[in-house]
Formats: C-alpha cells, structure tokens, sequence
C-alpha cells in the first residue's frame, strides 16, 4: 500500500478515527493535510506525530461541519499544497436519545454534521480532483449505524445511511474522472470519544462480549483506508466496507441463538 507522493487530507483528523486514519496514511508515505476543528487541543500534537514518521504535515484549523468552514479549509490545503490527491472525511455528531423525545433541532444538526458536512467537503474536493485531472481517492468514514438500527440514535442512523448512499451517488458520477469513492463503517471503536460517554468500567466489561472479544482500534480504521487509498483499490468504488469485528453479526452465533428441540 504504497502511498508515496501522494497528498491527502484528512478531516477531523486530531484524535481518534481521523488520527488512527491520518497516521497510517502517513506510515505508507502519504504527506498530510491535517484538519480538526477551530481551537483543537489535539491538532498540532498528531501533526507532530505524523512528522516523526518523516512525513510532512499541514495542520489546519477549519470547521468542517460548515460550507463555509470546508471552503476555507480547501483553500488553505492548496495554499500550502497546491494539490490534494486523497480525502478522508471524517464528520460525525451524535447525541444518544430515544426517537420519542428527541429534539427536531438536535435532529437537524445531527443531519448537518454528520451528513451535509461530507457533501460540502466531498463536493469541493472532488471538483478540485476533476479541474487538476489524474483520478483521485475519496474515503467517507460511515459507522455500521448506516446499517444497524440502534435504539436512541435514530437521527445518527439516519445520517450514516445517507452517507452511504452518497457515497455511492457520488462514485457513479465520478467513474469517468477515475475518482474512487469508498465509505469505511467502523464497530464500536476504543476512542477518546468513546471514553467520554462510557465509563473505563464499562468499556471493560461490554468490549470482551463483541463478537472479536474486543474492541477495534482506530489504526484499524486507518489500515482499512490506506488501502482504499492506495493502487491495490484501483478496482474498488462505490462500496461500504465494514471494518467492525463482526458486530452486525452479534446475537447470531449458535452459543446466542436459542437451542431447538431434538
């Protein structure tokens, strides 16, 4: 997976997924255009991170919830690179709360980050690929929520699904610019987000009852992109690839299923 002189972009790119993508693009020779949000605590650590790798990297302070915060951030991009030839986005916002109470705003805004936030940072970039010519790599990072209807995320779900499906719109249209467009649908993944809402006594008790006995990790993440990004996908669009240690597959196993009669 040998990404060597190729530029990418990643959004959210401080911690969690966006640094595990981050980072493995840069062990494979990918020099990065890191971004995370205005007044990140995390941004210019990772970059030093990436740079200990001996890759270059162009932190860059941008929210890419917003039209205006995505245009900005491209721009910037190109100022320092003049060139992007790989996008991970990475947009996510979520509240747990059930469909009966939820809020139509906290709704909308969920759409707004997780869902339109890709299309504007898609969009822009993608027209950057087709104006330089040469194809390009975009990766979406989903959930397996786009698929999985889990109680009290109903406005996430709804987003990831969309998310999807833009995904894969987006490939169809962009075949004839050799511009891949893959999404990425992450488990339950061991993040600094996820510590935030679950307690450490949590996380060890429930991660060993996933299917792989464990919770993934966000290199993972970034394997599963470096290789979308790379020529070995050169084959590859328009697919959702689950990278989740087979939990859409919880509750299915011989040992959790009831046992029939004789």
């Amino acid at each position: 997976m040998n990404l060597t002189g190729k530029i990418a972009l990643v959004t959210g790119g401080g911690r969690g997924i966006g640094k595990g993508c981050a980072l493995e693009l840069a062990r494979h020779g990918a020099d990065i255009l890191l971004n995370d949000r205005p007044g990140s605590p995390d941004l210019m650590a990772t970059a030093d991170e990436i740079r200990a790798l001996g890759r270059q990297c162009t932190p860059i302070e941008a929210d890419a919830f917003s039209r205006t915060g995505c245009e900005q951030m491209v721009a910037a991009a190109l100022k320092a690179t003049e060139r992007i030839d790989i996008l991970v986005s990475n947009p996510a916002f979520s509240r747990k709360i059930g469909f009966l109470d939820s809020d139509p705003d906290l709704f909308d805004k969920t759409l707004q980050r997780t869902l339109t936030g890709g299309f504007h940072i898609g969009q822009i970039v993608a027209q950057h690929m087709v104006d330089r010519g040469g194809g390009g790599k975009i990766v979406f990072i989903s959930s397996v929520h786009g698929e999985m209807p889990i109680s009290l995320a109903n406005a996430y779900n709804a987003a990831k699904a969309g998310l999807n499906h833009l995904a894969r719109s987006m490939s169809v249209e962009l075949l004839p610019h050799r511009i891949n467009v893959n999404a990425i649908a992450p488990g339950w993944i061991d993040t600094p987000g996820e510590r935030e809402h679950f307690t450490e006594d949590t996380i060890e008790q429930e991660g060993p009852k996933l299917p792989w006995g464990r919770m993934g990790r966000p290199d993972e993440i970034g394997s599963a992109a470096a290789f979308l990004c790379s020529n070995n996908a050169d084959y590859i669009t328009g697919i959702v690839l689950p990278v989740d240690g087979g939990i859409r597959f919880k509750g299915c196993a011989a040992d959790e299923i009831a046992t029939p009669k004789d």
